[in-house]
């Protein structure tokens, strides 16, 4: 774009300045434009806040309507030390005692003492996993494994061989001042999780006191390895009954609880499963924080503070005040469940301004009727007025941030008016910018005109001077 940035040469005139000034007229809308561009982006990402604050309350309200919400449990023990006990969530409330008369265990044995580092002779071991009974070996259903044991194998080298081939009896290698022995054990506890060693050795006998036979545990080679502990499964007794397991974790004894032995009992240890009410609380305390949130938004945002004589920027804005003004009608409404049917009967009150707050005491009090409160959040109805709390404000939280709901619509119809506030800044700029190319080449062509009068004057001047002295 031309422009002048010097007086005009002709005329003398500052045209840049007088240019620039009737331009700067002309671009004067774009001020109000701006702040009110300000405004909108102000006012969407309210709007925006207050979605993901009204989804949180929808989020919060879900986890009280949903049954789920209501069926934490807690578990504990009379001697946590012998029996521990966790439960899952629904898990049936009881109480029951159980005994432990024996622990599960793994089947360890171990190798006679070799001198450090030394081969261990050559030949195959082949482990078996099964069940022992006496000096008779039963075998599992998990095939037979295999292992070559090289001239140049330790019992380090042989530990290796065993670990890595996942055989369900883990090796190690203990070192004392006798030397170096193969230590074994069954990777799983229980009676039926036992193992049997044979030997091929390399050597030809295959049940003395020398070369591989030595790692061998088996009835037929009294000359292998030693027992050190017996595969045994877990015996105890649940309210008189009793019960075997191949693990000291009883998962699947009772319902939703996962018992954990640790010592033999010698009195009964009692287990009790509750509602967990403290979980219960922390989920209507989750509720009315996410309300209190919300509702200090929109008070913030609609409110004109006469100190600061300052306006939110969604003051006398009719959706956030008919959101607020719905969202306190709802908590103040009634549901058809009983005994309770206000929030206000659990000790949830609404003070001045719109926010909750728990009475700590009423709502100890309600918990003592569990099924009561539950019921206050979760009761289901056909009629929207007369359900539970949960459902009512979920339902109501899920409308307003659906993509037709009340506050997603704002926030398009405020994206609308981004828009068009952006293309009439284009349009100001636009008109500016030719304004400015017509004053440039109107001054322009002035400047050049006078220019062309001031030449001539000066021209004419100078005849005039020539023709005084000539007939001087």
């Amino acid at each position: 774009m031309a422009t002048i940035s010097a007086p005009g040469i002709g005329s003398g005139l500052d045209v840049k300045g007088i240019v620039t000034q009737l331009v700067a007229l002309e671009r004067a809308p774009l001020r109000q434009l701006q702040t009110q561009a300000a405004s909108l982006q102000t006012r969407l990402s309210t709007f925006g806040s207050i979605q993901s604050q009204v989804s949180a309350l929808g989020d919060a309200a879900a986890r009280l309507a949903r049954p789920d919400g209501w069926n934490a449990v807690s578990a504990s023990s009379s001697n946590p030390a012998a029996v521990g006990v966790s439960a899952a969530a629904g898990a049936p409330v009881t109480s029951l005692t159980l005994t432990v008369q024996q622990l599960a265990r793994s089947q360890s044995t171990t190798s006679v003492a070799l001198a450090s580092a030394s081969t261990v002779g050559a030949g195959a071991l082949t482990l078996q996993l099964g069940r022992w009974s006496g000096n008779a070996f039963t075998p599992g259903s998990a095939a037979p494994v295999s292992l070559t044991i090289d001239p140049l194998d330790t019992l380090a080298s042989v530990a290796s061989k065993i670990n890595a081939a996942a055989t369900g009896v883990s090796a190690s290698v203990l070192r004392d001042a006798a030397g170096e022995r193969l230590l074994l054990r069954s990777s799983a506890s229980g009676e039926a999780n036992g193992f049997r060693i044979t030997a091929n050795d390399a050597d030809g006998t295959h049940g003395d006191a020398s070369g591989l036979s030595r790692l061998a545990f088996d009835a037929a080679n009294p000359a292998g390895q030693t027992l050190t502990q017996a595969g045994q499964d877990a015996r105890a007794t649940v309210n008189g009954v009793a019960i075997t397991s191949a693990s000291n974790r009883l998962n699947d004894a009772l319902d939703g609880l996962t018992i954990e032995l640790a010592q033999v009992t010698a009195e009964p240890v009692e287990l009790r499963v509750s509602t967990d009410l403290a979980a219960a609380r922390k989920n209507i305390e989750a509720f009315v924080a996410a309300y209190n949130t919300l509702n200090t938004s929109l008070t913030t945002a609609t409110r004109f503070d006469a100190g600061s004589r300052t306006a939110g920027p969604l003051q006398g804005d009719a959706t956030a005040i008919g959101l607020q003004n719905a969202l306190r009608g709802m908590l103040r409404s009634v549901s058809a469940s009983s005994p309770f049917a206000r929030l206000s009967d659990i000790g949830i009150e609404m003070q001045t301004g719109g926010a909750l707050q728990i009475r700590d005491d009423r709502l100890n009090a309600a918990l003592s009727n569990f099924q009561g409160v539950r019921a206050l959040f979760t009761l289901s109805s056909s009629d929207p007025g007369a359900r539970g709390f949960g459902l009512k404000v979920d339902a109501f939280a899920d409308g307003l941030i659906a993509a037709d709901g009340m506050v997603s619509t704002k926030k398009a119809g405020i994206q609308q008016s981004i828009s068009r506030n952006g293309r009439e800044q284009d349009r100001v700029n636009e008109r500016a910018q030719r304004v400015e190319l017509r004053l440039l080449a109107q001054y322009n062509a002035m400047d050049a005109q006078v220019g062309r009068l001031n030449s001539l004057n000066a021209f004419v001047t100078q005849q005039i001077t020539l023709w005084n002295r000539s007939t001087g």
